[in-house]
């Protein structure tokens, strides 16, 4: 079976011990990026798709892939919350659930 896809580290080794054979490669910084942001979409995806405790699992994925996209543009996790609380600060969360309809 073909997935041509980033997956977490201990997958090759999950598929091994499962009697199956695999091919992985190692990308470089750029070639990650790019799939890191595909991962992303795929996560989103599937955070819409899911529901209950599947959706906190799916929720947590697209966590781990949003640390690692900081950490190759050489910041922290922390710096991300950071950069969500002050911009929270300034335009607001979406605590009040609106929906704009117009702008006039």
């Amino acid at each position: 079976m073909k997935h041509n896809k980033l997956v977490r580290d201990k997958i090759p080794d999950i598929i091994l011990a499962d009697g199956r054979e695999v091919s992985t490669k190692i990308l470089n910084d750029k070639d990650f990026k790019v799939e890191l942001e595909k991962k992303l979409l795929e996560e989103c995806k599937e955070v819409i798709e899911s529901e209950g405790d599947h959706r906190l699992e799916e929720l947590g994925d697209v966590l781990e892939v949003l640390t690692e996209l900081a950490k190759l543009d050489g910041h922290y996790l922390d710096d991300v919350i950071v950069a969500a609380r002050q911009k929270r600060e300034k335009r607001g969360g979406f605590d009040k659930k609106i929906f704009l309809i117009e702008e006039r």
